[in-house]
């Protein structure tokens, strides 16, 4: 279904296949093992390495696993308001957060990597107000090693829509995916675009 098509029949999809960075070609899988080995003999090599990955990586040989654990809607003038991932999705999906009209934002995702190395996290979403989609967003979130402590991405600022047309509800549908196009996470959050907090 096209982006036009998604947006006729008032859906709200979030689609990996159109949403590649052009001339990015994914590495080679390789564990963290074989990572770790490669070059043992450039000193400086293994320092670099051991600063990335560690020196006591988790698990280290089992099935790669992330955990996407938050979602932070961080603004200053607000406290962050901190959306938990890890409890049930269809209660975050029914709440609704409140957003001034024109204020600068960032999005925080906190997530965990288990056993291996993870290349080309990203995050997709669509943002739709009515059913109909009004925004996509597509953010590299990069390639992360597994480590013991949770690791997290901060997009870029964004500012909110203002004026009085645009206030109101609106929803969107986020997606965290990797390279090999697995869906670790979807989830569904909903703001209101009001004149003031």
């Amino acid at each position: 279904m096209s982006e036009q098509e998604a947006a006729a029949a008032g859906t709200s999809e979030v689609n990996s296949d159109d949403e590649t960075t052009p001339g990015y070609q994914a590495p080679a899988k390789k564990t963290v093992d074989e990572i770790a080995n490669l070059d043992a003999d450039d000193e400086a090599l293994v320092k670099y390495k051991q600063a990335l990955l560690g020196s006591s990586v988790p698990g280290g040989s089992g099935d790669l696993k992330v955990t996407v654990l938050s979602m932070t809607f961080i603004t200053q003038g607000r406290e962050d308001i901190v959306l938990d991932l890890t409890t049930d999705l269809d209660k975050i999906k029914s709440q609704t957060i409140t957003i001034k009209e024109g204020c600068e934002y960032r999005l925080k995702i906190v997530f965990k990597v288990d056993n291996q190395i993870v290349s080309g996290l990203r995050m997709m979403q669509v943002v739709s107000r009515k059913g109909v989609n009004i925004g996509k967003q597509n953010f590299m979130v990069g390639s992360y090693g597994p480590k013991e402590e949770p690791q997290e991405y901060t997009t870029p600022v964004e500012e909110a829509p203002s004026g009085m047309l645009a206030r109101g509800k609106y929803k969107a549908k986020c997606k965290f995916t990797d390279d090999d196009k697995i869906s670790w996470l979807e989830w569904d959050w909903s703001f209101q675009i009001e004149k003031d907090w």
